[in-house]
C-alpha cells in the first residue's frame, strides 16, 4: 500500500516509499488538499509521488549522469557542461548575466540562444571532420588522379593515428550486410580492420544481398544532368499543357463575343458552358497525338489509360504515417513500419527542386525495401512543374501513389501561392490536379486543411469538386492554417467531409496519441487515420491501435527503439564521422518530441492527451528521468550513449523552444 507524508509548504508534496524501484530520491514538496491532486491548466494529471520542481530535477539528473563510457561523471566536467548548455526549461525567465558570460551564452544581438523554426543556422557535413582518408585509399587502393596535390590522407597509418577513436566494438553495417562500405573511416573499423589494416568480408552475407535493391528511387547521375541540362523530354505533360493553353487562347478570342451574347441572352445556371469547356478539354487529351513514329504501333502508343485502369491502392481501415518535413527520414519510417504502420510517405519536396535535379530534394524520395505501401509528396503552386514533376516521378520511381501537399501552413510556401494557397485558387488546383492524374499511372491523393482563416472553413466545399477532379484518397487535417496546432482539431467538421467525400475514401487527421483517440476517431465513419506528432511523441502508438491497449513501455525499451533508429541512421547516413553526426543531428530533432512522453505508468489519468504539456516529474528509474528533460543537454547525453560523445565543436539549435547546446 502506498504510504506519504503530507507538509504544508509553498513549494511540492514529498512523497515517499512505497513506489518501487520507480523513485529514485524525495519529490519536492507542494500544497495539495488531503486526498486530491491539483493540477494545472494544460498539464496533464500525474500520480502526486512522481511530482517534482525544475531546480531538483536538474539537481537530480546532473547529480546521477555517468556519461556515455559508464563512469560517474566528475564535477570538473559536470560544471564544463552547465557552461555549454544551460539547465534552465524552456518556459524559465531570462536571467541577467554577467558582459563576459553574456557573450558566451548569447547571439550578438543579446538574445537568448533559444529554439526555432527559422534561419536555423546551417552546419556543413564537413565540419567535424578534420582530415579525411582519401576515397581512393578507402575503395581498393586506386591510384588518386590528384596525386600530390590531394588534401586528404593517402598514409593509413598516418590517418588511423590521428582518426577519432571508434564509438563501439561491432559494427552494425558490417553485421548486416557483411561489407562494410565506409572502410577505414567507419567509427566502427575495429570490428573489421585487420591488424594490417585491410578490411574483413563476411561472403555469406555480401553474396545473401548481392543483386538486391534495398532502398530505390536514387537519383542517378545521368538523369540528374538531363534535369540540369533541361534535356528531359516531358511529352505527356506537353500534350496536357497545349490543351490549356488551347483553352486560354480560345477563351481569350471568344471573350468578347460571349460578352456580348451574355446581354443579349442571359444563361442563369452556366451549365451548358461549362459542359462544352469540359468535353472540349477531355477530347483534347484523348485524342492521339499526330507524331511520326518508326517501328511497330502498340496499343500503349495509341490508347490511354483509363482510370480504373491505373495501379489501385486499398487505402481503407490502414494506419497512414504523415509525412514529416525533418523527423519523417527513411530511418524513422522503417522505426514505425516496424511497430506497425501500414502507409508511408516521403517528406514534402519542392516540385521546382525536384526539376533541377537537387540531390538533396531527391533524397526525400527514397523507399526501403520494407516500405510495402509508399507514396511521395510533393508540394507547388503551378500547373506547368507540378505535371511536369509528377510525369518524372512516374517515370524514374517506384512509388504506389503520389500526395499534393496543399496543407502546408509555413509563409515560404503560402506565400507562393503552395501549400494552404491552393485552396483559395481553385481553378489552379484542379488544373494541377487533373495534369498529374494525366500523366501519372499510379493514384494521386490530396492533404488538406479545413480552410486559412480559423473561423472560415472551405474544406467541405473542395471536396465535392475534387471528386470530379480524379482524387484517389483525401486526408483532412482538423485544423486551419491560421491555428496551426493550437486547439483541438475539429474531428465533427472531419465526419461531415467524410460524408461528402464518399465513396473517395477520406482519412482524418489530428490529436491522436492513444488507442482510444483512433477508436474515437474511425467513429466518425472516416476510412483510416493519419497520425503525424502522436507518432514522433510514441512511435509505438501503431502497435497499441492494432492490439487495443496501452502499453507501459519501459525505459529500456524506448532506448531500444532509440538505437535502432540509430542503426538504420548509420545505414542511410554512413557510419563515418560524417553520417555518425548527421543521425545524432536526426536524432536529437526526433527527441524533441519523444521527451514529451509521459509513461501510462505515471499518470493519474489514462490516456496522455496530445495538448497536455509534461509537469517536472521522476520517472521510476533514472534513464525514465532523463527521456522525460525537456532540456537539449539531456538529449545530447542520449545521444551519447548511443553514438558516443560529441565533437568539440558540436552544435545543436532545435526547431522548439528549448535551450540550445553549444
Amino acid at each position: 500500500m502506498l504510504q506519504f507524508d503530507v507538509k504544508l509548504s509553498g513549494d511540492v508534496l514529498c512523497f515517499r516509499e512505497g513506489i518501487g524501484e520507480g523513485v529514485m530520491e524525495k519529490a519536492p514538496e507542494e500544497t495539495f488538499a488531503k486526498g486530491t491532486v491539483v493540477t494545472v491548466k494544460g498539464e496533464a494529471s500525474l500520480k502526486p509521488e512522481f511530482l517534482t520542481n525544475k531546480e531538483k530535477f536538474h539537481e537530480f539528473i546532473d547529480s546521477e549522469w555517468q556519461g556515455p563510457k559508464g563512469g560517474k561523471v566528475s564535477e570538473n566536467e559536470t560544471a564544463e557542461e552547465s557552461k555549454e548548455t544551460s539547465v534552465e526549461g524552456p518556459e524559465t525567465k531570462k536571467l541577467k548575466l554577467d558582459p563576459e558570460e553574456r557573450n558566451k551564452t548569447e547571439k550578438p544581438d543579446g538574445k537568448r540562444l533559444r529554439g526555432q523554426n527559422k534561419s536555423r543556422p546551417h552546419i556543413k557535413p564537413t565540419t567535424y571532420d578534420e582530415k579525411r582518408l582519401c576515397l581512393s585509399v578507402i575503395k581498393d587502393n586506386k591510384v588518386c588522379p590528384f596525386g600530390d596535390k590531394c588534401y586528404f590522407y593517402h598514409d593509413v597509418a598516418a590517418y588511423m593515428a590521428n582518426k577519432p577513436a571508434d564509438i563501439g566494438e561491432s559494427c552494425y553495417l558490417y553485421d548486416t550486410f557483411g561489407k562494410c562500405a565506409y572502410g577505414l573511416s567507419c567509427r566502427f573499423a575495429k570490428a573489421h580492420t585487420t591488424p594490417d589494416f585491410q578490411t574483413m568480408v563476411k561472403a555469406d552475407l555480401v553474396k545473401a544481398y548481392e543483386g538486391r535493391t534495398v532502398v530505390k528511387n536514387s537519383l542517378s547521375k545521368d538523369l540528374q544532368n538531363c534535369l540540369r541540362k533541361r534535356a528531359v523530354d516531358f511529352k505527356k505533360s506537353a500534350e496536357y499543357l497545349k490543351t490549356l493553353s488551347n483553352n486560354k487562347d480560345k477563351k481569350e478570342q471568344q471573350g468578347n463575343g460571349e460578352a456580348r451574347a451574355a446581354e443579349e441572352c442571359p444563361d442563369p445556371t452556366g451549365e451548358a458552358k461549362g459542359a462544352s469547356t469540359e468535353a472540349e478539354t477531355q477530347a483534347s487529351l484523348e485524342k492521339p497525338a499526330s507524331v511520326k513514329t518508326v517501328g511497330p504501333l502498340i496499343d500503349t502508343d495509341v490508347i490511354k489509360l483509363r482510370a480504373c485502369e491505373k495501379k489501385q491502392v486499398d487505402f481503407r481501415d490502414k494506419l497512414y504515417l504523415a509525412p514529416l518535413t525533418t523527423c519523417g527520414n527513411l530511418p524513422f519510417r522503417r522505426v514505425c513500419k516496424r511497430l506497425g504502420a501500414d502507409i508511408t510517405c516521403g517528406e514534402m519536396a519542392m516540385c521546382t527542386n525536384l526539376l533541377q535535379g537537387q540531390q538533396s530534394e531527391w533524397a526525400l524520395l527514397k523507399r526501403h525495401e520494407s516500405e510495402d505501401l509508399f507514396g511521395v509528396q510533393v508540394e507547388g503552386c503551378f500547373p506547368d512543374t507540378m505535371t511536369r514533376c509528377a510525369e518524372l516521378i512516374n517515370n524514374n520511381t517506384d512509388v504506389d501513389f503520389v500526395d499534393i501537399n496543399s496543407g502546408c501552413p509555413i509563409d515560404l510556401v503560402y506565400k507562393k501561392g503552395g501549400g494552404c494557397g491552393l485552396m483559395t485558387r481553385t481553378r489552379k488546383f484542379e488544373q494541377i490536379i487533373k495534369g498529374m492524374n494525366y500523366v501519372l499511372d499510379v493514384p494521386l491523393t490530396v492533404k488538406i486543411r479545413t480552410g486559412v482563416q480559423e473561423k472560415c472553413n472551405v474544406a467541405h466545399k473542395l471536396i465535392p469538386e475534387m471528386k470530379t477532379w480524379g482524387v484517389s484518397m483525401i486526408t483532412l487535417h482538423g485544423r486551419s492554417r491560421e491555428q496551426r496546432y493550437t486547439k483541438l482539431a475539429d474531428w465533427d467538421y472531419i465526419s461531415t467531409c467524410s460524408k461528402l467525400a464518399s465513396p473517395v475514401p477520406l482519412f482524418g487527421n489530428g490529436d491522436i496519441l492513444s488507442y482510444e483517440d483512433a477508436m474515437k476517431a474511425k467513429e466518425t465513419g472516416v476510412s483510416g487515420i493519419m497520425i503525424a506528432r502522436g507518432a514522433l511523441v510514441k512511435p509505438w502508438i501503431f502497435t497499441e491501435i492494432k492490439e487495443s491497449r496501452h502499453w507501459d513501455i519501459s525505459s529500456t525499451e524506448r532506448l531500444d527503439i532509440l538505437r535502432d533508429f540509430t542503426n538504420y541512421g548509420l545505414e542511410h547516413w554512413g557510419s563515418d564521422t560524417r553520417g555518425v553526426e548527421k543521425t545524432r543531428t536526426f536524432l536529437l530533432e526526433w527527441l524533441s518530441f519523444m521527451c514529451r512522453y509521459i509513461p501510462v505508468g505515471l499518470l493519474e489519468r489514462v490516456p496522455q492527451k496530445l495538448n497536455e504539456r509534461p509537469p517536472y516529474y521522476m520517472g521510476r528509474n533514472y534513464l525514465e528521468s532523463l527521456m522525460a528533460s525537456q532540456n537539449v543537454g539531456d538529449w545530447v547525453r542520449i545521444s551519447e550513449m548511443l553514438l558516443g560523445p560529441v565533437p568539440k565543436n558540436f552544435n545543436f539549435l532545435p526547431k522548439h523552444k528549448a535551450n540550445a547546446y553549444k
